[in-house]
């Protein structure tokens, strides 16, 4: 009896080395996670789909983006609004949110888990109630368990120990959702085209193995006997297959002939299907397929880039960030300070490596009176110069805006010159 429970300790502890995370029958994220067969017959998981460039691509753009863009805490004060930086969120989400990450892989890890598993969960780190740090939690190595009315969360670190932590520890960001309490998992939905695409990915490497031949019969005239097959298969594997043997000739005799059973990969359109593929994953992600490299359909120059770069931000970037601005807001703020204080991203950052369009847009910002000068100097890590460079200005002869409908000092002595000269003409002329 010892040594059978030793055994089943033993199959306990190689199931919970291979799995990182224990979890029971009715976890059904858990579950989900180890991967799902389709009718191509690939496993299909997050590990497994991460092996296509295309899902590589389309996860590494969205939450790289996202993972850039200036993130900070806003403050609403006397019907203005203006950044907040004395607020302790705002250096958690936008510098470092513990002491052992920075806020730009903190928030790779969480939008990549909200992209393929559908919900991205961190532990709050807390010190005397207040809070004073975030935790991303490895999707792998967290399970949950229904307990009446709350949910029990199990997590196991690098070390392989397993703590509980509780549910008001958790901070919880969904993707798109169904009910509107959990996030869909793309790879659960998406299985199907994810798995065709790894069987397209495991054919094409297969027939670049055989050197980019279909099956091949070898035909003789006399039937051999097992040595001579066993050598004439030797003889065929190391002159005839493989790739490294592309191209070079090979001897027949003893009247040996050679044929096909399958057809070219041309004509099984193997490079179409793969092209396919890539545009099918794209839509699952909403990505613009040219921005991941596929250009066969669309073109990257010409004007048209602009609108598409606006599209990606507005209808792939805007309903993510969106979604994790008012989880911020939801479950890191306290009641009292929603009603002052929220989170933004600065989606002017993505025009941190165009100087043109960020020189224009600043000249607009300026010249239309909402931006001062020092504001542009400060977004562009530069040191104000006071006086007149704070001052609002309009295009107007670049006017203070409390002088707009007003006359200065220059322009009544304009208007005294003026009526001067015009009344020497009146007068020369009645002369």
């Amino acid at each position: 009896m010892k040594q059978k429970a030793q055994k089943v300790g033993r199959v306990r502890a190689a199931v919970l080395g291979w799995l990182g995370r224990p979890f029971g029958l009715t976890d059904v994220e858990a579950w989900a996670s180890i991967g799902q067969r389709n009718a191509a017959g690939a496993n299909v998981s997050d590990h497994s789909v991460l092996q296509l460039s295309a899902v590589w691509a389309c996860s590494r753009l969205i939450s790289e983006t996202i993972a850039t863009l200036p993130l900070g805490m806003h403050e609403r004060r006397q019907g203005s609004r203006r950044p907040a930086p004395q607020h302790h969120l705002d250096f958690i989400l936008g510098a470092q949110p513990n002491a052992d990450t920075i806020s730009a892989v903190f928030w790779e890890s969480v939008v990549a888990a909200m992209l393929l598993r559908g919900v991205a969960r961190c532990e709050k780190l807390l010190v005397g109630g207040r809070l004073v740090g975030l935790q991303f939690l490895n999707p792998d190595r967290l399970s949950r368990t229904r307990l009446g009315d709350s949910w029990e969360y199990r997590y196991t670190d690098d070390f392989g120990r397993q703590r509980v932590i509780e549910e008001s520890r958790i901070w919880s960001i969904p993707g798109w959702s169904l009910d509107g309490k959990n996030g869909v998992s793309v790879l659960r939905y998406g299985a199907q085209v994810f798995g065709a695409a790894l069987a397209t990915d495991e054919a094409a490497a297969g027939t670049f193995k055989r050197g980019l031949m279909p099956s091949v019969w070898f035909k003789y005239p006399n039937k051999m006997s097992k040595e001579q097959r066993e050598e004439a298969r030797e003889f065929i594997t190391g002159r005839a297959a493989g790739a490294v043997n592309a191209g070079r000739p090979i001897i027949l005799e003893n009247g040996m002939e050679v044929g096909n059973l399958g057809i070219n990969p041309v004509e099984a359109q193997l490079l179409q299907s793969r092209g396919y593929s890539v545009e099918e994953i794209c839509r699952w992600f909403r990505v613009p397929p040219w921005m991941v490299g596929h250009t066969e359909k669309a073109t990257s120059w010409g004007t048209g880039i602009e609108q598409q770069m606006i599209g990606f931000l507005v209808f792939t970037l805007g309903p993510w960030l969106k979604r994790i601005e008012q989880s911020i807001v939801k479950d890191l703020l306290t009641p009292a300070e929603r009603l002052r204080y929220y989170p933004k991203f600065a989606v002017e950052g993505l025009l941190r490596a165009d100087s043109a369009a960020r020189a224009a847009f600043y000249s607009v910002m300026v010249n239309n009176g909402i931006l001062t000068r020092d504001e542009v100097r400060e977004l562009e890590d530069r040191a104000p110069m006071g006086g007149n460079a704070a001052v609002l200005t309009v295009q107007t002869a670049l006017a203070p805006l409390d002088s707009l409908g007003s006359n200065t000092a220059d322009q009544q002595a304009r208007n005294a010159m003026a009526n001067w000269l015009k009344d020497m003409m009146a007068s020369t002329a009645d002369t």
